[in-house]
């Protein structure tokens, strides 16, 4: 029996189907409310915008056999596994032996097709593709995709745009917000349109967040973690044996795996609400732009810091090293947006309030100081 799940975000709309409902159960919970995820009749879906998956090792076999028979390949790595592509007339074809998936894209219907050994590791994978089909479709209707965190105030839809580089505080930032009376949009990438004459709009990009082992336990969150793992509870699949055996020691030294980059705690969009008390956001509009940097050695305070978005900020190029459109689902469109928007997307955040604050590692000091920038949005 085939089941489906529909997700929609803006205008855009993509079907998951699949003969094991594992993989369609995964994008309902996955995708929840921030897009819009419902159940529905596979018998009524449209032909375009698809991403079916199928348990079928056959077929797995079938598609490897094309990619390896003697045709111009790419290897590239994706969502951190190697992944090696190549053309069969217009579709993509591709394998990821670690996965054990193959895939078939047609960039011009927007469907792709999905063939493994195995569904969890299909579940997994068919929902990276339909948020890259969402990602595709709005891109090429003007969105672009912004490195970023993301809050919004619930009275009024004023979302909070932080930036910086990796370690720079956009998660703990975001977080200590939502825990004082804003909501979660992102934590790592938005999705983001101007509108209107002056208006910039901005959804989530609903992905697990990576939280440090030291800011879980400067949240208080670690003991809740702790219980939730206790009592047969999990994490994204992602996390890595190593983070959950520390969580289960009580112990909140990070860790680092062999390329210097540390391990965290992998948590699902949905636990932010259920877990941790961290309302979520489905949309907002941008109403200011904080850059948080920090100094475990520094009083938490505001600071004066001339900042400005650049190309960077933007989910392209360098700064897109997880998911490159190998699939073709944006037909040719940066993965951070087309120039024109990314544009006008940087002189509208511009006109908006610009704030700097400092960090540190205490809680309590640190949102304290946001809490009195968010005020001034």
């Amino acid at each position: 029996m085939i089941s489906a799940t529909r997700l929609e975000a803006a205008a855009a709309a993509v079907t998951v189907l699949s003969d094991q409902p594992e993989v369609t159960n995964w994008a309902l919970r996955y995708f929840g409310p921030w897009w819009n995820a419902t159940s529905v009749d596979a018998s009524g879906v449209p032909a375009d915008d698809v991403v079916t998956a199928r348990v079928d090792r056959a077929g797995y076999e079938a598609i490897t056999c094309l990619v390896r028979d003697g045709r111009p390949t790419e290897a590239v790595e994706y969502a951190k596994y190697p992944l090696l592509a190549a053309r069969d007339g217009e579709d993509v074809i591709a394998m990821s032996p670690d996965e054990v998936i193959a895939y078939r894209s047609t960039p011009s219907t927007g469907r792709v097709v999905l063939v493994g050994a195995e569904a969890q590791p299909l579940a997994l994978a068919a929902a990276r593709l339909a948020r890259e089909a969402i990602r595709g479709q709005l891109l090429r209707d003007g969105w672009a995709v912004l490195h970023s965190s993301a809050v919004v105030r619930p009275d009024d839809g004023a979302t909070l745009l932080t930036f910086g580089d990796k370690g720079a505080g956009k998660t703990t930032t975001a977080l200590l917000l939502a825990s004082h009376g804003w909501q979660l949009l992102a934590n790592d990438r938005v999705l983001i349109r101007p509108t209107g004459e002056r208006d910039v709009e901005v959804v989530p990009w609903p992905s697990a967040a990576a939280l440090g082992l030291g800011l879980l336990h400067s949240l208080g969150w670690d003991a809740i973690a702790r219980e939730h793992l206790r009592a047969g509870g999990t994490f994204h699949p992602t996390q890595h044996p190593d983070v959950t055996e520390a969580l289960l020691a009580r112990d909140h030294t990070p860790l680092w795996d062999s390329k210097g980059k540390e391990r965290k705690v992998q948590v699902f969009p949905d636990q932010f609400p259920d877990l941790f008390d961290v309302p979520l956001a489905t949309g907002g509009r941008a109403a200011g732009v904080l850059f948080p940097q920090v100094d475990v050695n520094s009083t938490p305070d505001i600071i004066d810091v001339a900042r400005t978005l650049g190309d960077g900020d933007f989910m392209s190029g360098p700064t897109e090293d997880r998911y490159p459109d190998v699939f073709g689902l944006a037909q040719g469109v940066d993965g951070g947006g087309k120039a024109s928007a990314r544009a006008e997307v940087v002189s509208r955040l511009a006109a908006l309030p610009h704030r700097a604050v400092r960090l540190s590692h205490d809680v309590s000091a640190d949102a304290a100081v946001l809490g009195k920038v968010a005020n001034t949005v």
